[in-house]
């Protein structure tokens, strides 16, 4: 897929209990942030409920921003199993919540996202959150940690496209 200039990216940090998501305009060779946030569900609430609410405020940002690409971070870690279902279930609603609004995706790794942003796939969070920050010429580092990282998955997925993935 081919991203055209003057086009919106929706980057997602798959997350139960925070799902990160940031909304990046391309308008020629600058980036602007449009919107960045984390979709929380509480942890006492049953799984299905706590997924539904992912699908449900997944949908409302995509129906808002209208974006022509979503991009995911892929799931990464497997040090506890139980976690890593619940994640993945929780992914797999992105992933499904995409593909019922007829948006296309891109997925990239950790490592990936690491290296299109800081040209360096060992960087440290805190470096891809400066450079989140220089990218889109913001005036601090996106809060939460999950928004930070879903726009940095957002302009991956931008410098991916432009190098003719």
């Amino acid at each position: 897929m081919q991203i055209k200039k003057e086009k919106i990216i929706l980057g997602i940090d798959p997350g139960i209990a925070d799902t990160g998501y940031g909304v990046i305009r391309v308008e020629g060779n600058r980036l602007v942030c449009l919107e960045y946030g984390s979709i929380r569900t509480p942890a006492k609430t049953d799984l299905s409920s706590r997924l539904l609410t992912l699908h449900n405020e997944l949908a409302e940002i995509i129906k808002k921003h209208k974006p022509e690409l979503a991009a995911v971070e892929q799931l990464f870690f497997c040090k506890n199993v139980k976690t890593a279902m619940i994640v993945g279930q929780a992914r797999g609603v992105m992933l499904l919540t995409c593909e019922q609004l007829n948006l296309p995706i891109v997925e990239f790794t950790p490592v990936q996202v690491k290296q299109g942003v800081s040209s360096y796939g060992q960087a440290d969070k805190k470096q891809v959150q400066k450079m989140v920050k220089v990218l889109l010429n913001l005036k601090e580092i996106p809060k939460p940690d999950d928004a930070a990282d879903a726009l940095a998955v957002a302009i991956c997925a931008i410098h991916a496209n432009f190098k003719g993935v």
